[in-house]
């Protein structure tokens, strides 16, 4: 079964096309880096103006490469929510309009719950149960996922997402927009011992994320100027890693997994990776990471998840709206 899937959530266009919900025929992402780097961050019409324009031609491309015509295809899917509201209908429109002309059906995807299934697209042995770690910059959460179409909400963030943190402190410190890799690069050289900062905990939940407190912190350490922008991002990174091994270990002895799976922009931080995989070698638990591209958004992992629903039968309508705040147990 031949799936599309189109993905364009917040500021990068991607399409794709995923056999049997774990390989990947073709895929194509189009960042927009460059149009919102002047800006410090991504602006909302910017980018729903760019993926209308990149669709067509990113399309044409992507079936050129695979050799393949639209009636190809045996389904289309793209994502409903959450992201940018005016970016989410770009993507949502095209995929209904391709699988209302193409008499195929048409699959909504939750755009939190597809980052987890780019780990079928890498790891194709991959099966259910598996307790999931979505870290992204607007997004902090621990699902368990007993099944293809189940995502209990174990732990999220309260205030402000891990990835938001780090870009925000980076764009302060005058690094380049977006600022987690350049973040990364910096810590490589630093001491993560170099600067004090705290490991704010929730009142809402242990397995619950707040990360304002660490921001603000960080925020102060950098304007007094006492430190190396190494020793600074390392010892920032290194706080933000520790209050995810911290949830993620508590969340592996409440629920019994065996398997974590990680997802979102932020978990292509290899530090990130090495401290999770200590900590679930201490557990005996399996750790399942994408490469980089596979972490940021693309529209494969909409395409193999979109697949999952289809094996069980289940569709979406054609009035199905886009939810810029959709939550991340939505089916």
């Amino acid at each position: 079964m031949l799936v599309l899937g189109i993905e364009t959530s917040c500021d990068d266009t991607s399409l794709a096309l995923v056999r049997g919900g774990r390989e990947i025929v073709v895929s194509r992402i189009s960042s927009q880096v460059q149009t919102h780097a002047p800006f410090g961050g991504v602006v909302p019409e910017l980018a729903a103006r760019d993926h209308l324009t990149s669709l067509p031609a990113l399309l044409d491309d992507l079936l050129d490469e695979a050799g393949l015509d639209l009636h190809s295809v045996d389904a289309v899917a793209g994502v409903y929510g959450p992201g940018l509201l005016g970016a989410l209908l770009v993507g949502l429109a095209t995929a209904k309009s391709l699988a209302l002309g193409l008499g195929k059906p048409f699959i909504g995807v939750n755009h939190l719950q597809a980052h987890l299934f780019a780990n079928f697209l890498q790891s194709p042995e991959l099966d259910f149960p598996f307790l999931g770690l979505v870290v992204s910059g607007g997004h902090t959460l621990i699902l368990d996922a007993p099944e293809p179409n189940v995502f209990r909400v174990l732990g999220k963030t309260v205030d402000d997402a891990a990835g938001e943190v780090l870009d925000k402190i980076a764009r302060l410190a005058g690094l380049p927009f977006p600022g987690g890799k350049y973040v990364e690069e910096q810590a490589r050289q630093g001491d993560p011992a170099s600067v004090a900062l705290p490991r704010p905990v929730s009142s809402s939940g242990p397995l619950d994320f707040s990360f304002s407190g660490l921001k603000t912190a960080a925020a102060m350490a950098l304007r007094t100027d006492r430190h190396s922008l190494p020793d600074m991002m390392a010892s920032l990174q290194q706080a933000v890693i520790d209050c995810i091994t911290l949830r993620v270990d508590r969340a592996l002895k409440e629920t019994g997994r065996k398997t974590l799976v990680m997802a979102g922009g932020v978990t292509a931080n290899r530090a990130l990776l090495s401290q999770l995989q200590e900590t679930c070698a201490a557990r005996n638990v399996d750790v399942h990471c994408p490469p980089p591209w596979l972490c940021t958004d693309n529209a494969a992992m909409v395409a193999s998840l979109a697949y999952f629903r289809l094996v069980q039968g289940v569709t979406s309508p054609q009035d199905l709206d886009a939810v810029a705040q959709l939550g991340p147990e939505v089916v």
